[in-house]
């Protein structure tokens, strides 16, 4: 009988590509995805789309959800739905903790009801951890959490009752922090790919030779998004429930970079010289965090996984997949 695995968030950036990683693997399983109605944007999976089964539903209404988990009786849930771009979350904070917090009660609720026995992944953030010292580095699960936006809040929020309704009810709760991961893909409100995406219009002359960027100068461990839905999936063969881990590179391994850095090999990778970049304070947020470096020892040793892929080629990639859309017109 084959293994039915639940993507929420499969139209998104990691949810698209986590479907990618499952069907190119030949993973005997039967995959199925929730959209959202006329509401979802289909194309990150127009490729894949006849080997997905979808179901309609919000999963910030409770109603809806318990249909879906009763309907679909799934083995193992990517609960991958989310609201990520940090920075509207000081204007939006209600809507983030409605999607992150109350989204993923919903479906923890019905499962609890439904008694099921399915695995659970609840991804978290580096995000989470905010406000970190240069003496706390690197980041184990054990640093304190001192969040500093709202989006950070809400994701601390799901991961507390992800624990809660393991130690509560025996919920199958996989819970990892996972730091930043890049690549095709990502929406251009993202820092990498607004670089790129800038780039590419410069290159097409749609833009002048000036990047407008904001604030970076943080410093961050950066892993290419095929890497982390690796490490997704063996979360889910290989880690305990209830415990708490870390996944990204670390900083022997090279792939820690300012953003100025990630910025400045870009713009050695266009076919326009002498591209210049300022900070726009409309880009900046009112808080910032300065650095994320984890230490993901517990969960190498559970899975094996280590990242493959090269810092330069997450930029070639982006910068690619950015130039494509430009020349498509498929950008806006």
């Amino acid at each position: 009988m084959k293994e039915k695995v639940l993507i929420t968030g499969i139209t998104g950036f990691l949810g698209s590509h986590l479907a990618d990683y499952i069907i190119e693997k030949k993973f005997n399983v039967e995959l199925f995805g929730i959209k959202r109605w006329h509401l979802s944007n289909l194309k990150n999976i127009k490729h894949i789309i006849n080997k997905i089964k979808f179901y309609d539903c919000d999963i910030t209404d409770p109603t809806g959800t318990r249909e879906m988990i009763n309907k679909i009786n799934p083995n193992t849930i990517f609960h991958l739905a989310s609201e990520s771009f940090v920075s509207p979350s000081w204007s939006h904070p209600t809507r983030y903790m409605n999607v992150n917090y109350n989204g993923t009660l919903n479906i923890l609720d019905a499962l609890k009801e439904k008694k099921s026995k399915a695995i659970i992944h609840i991804p978290g953030s580096g995000e989470e951890y905010g406000e970190i010292y240069k003496q706390e580095l690197p980041i184990t699960p054990n640093t304190v959490l001192r969040p500093v936006n709202p989006y950070a809040v809400s994701k601390v929020a799901q991961d507390l009752i992800g624990y809660v309704y393991f130690k509560s009810y025996g919920i199958n709760v996989i819970r990892t922090r996972a730091f930043n991961h890049e690549g095709p893909r990502r929406d251009k409100v993202f820092g990498i790919p607004w670089y790129a995406y800038q780039i590419a219009l410069i290159e097409n002359n749609l833009q002048k030779p000036l990047l407008r960027v904001g604030y970076i100068d943080d410093k961050r461990n950066f892993t290419h998004i095929r890497d982390m839905v690796e490490a997704y999936w063996l979360s889910t063969r290989k880690c305990e429930p209830g415990e708490l881990y870390l996944i990204g590179t670390e900083l022997s391994e090279g792939n820690v970079y300012t953003f100025r850095q990630a910025l400045e090999k870009l713009i050695s990778m266009s076919t326009v010289k002498n591209i210049k970049y300022k900070t726009v304070k409309d880009f900046t947020r009112p808080t910032n965090v300065p650095r994320l470096i984890p230490k993901t020892d517990k969960f190498r040793k559970k899975t094996n996984w280590k990242a493959k892929i090269s810092f330069e080629k997450i930029l070639i990639d982006t910068l690619e997949y950015w130039r494509e859309k430009v020349r498509q017109n498929d950008h806006i």
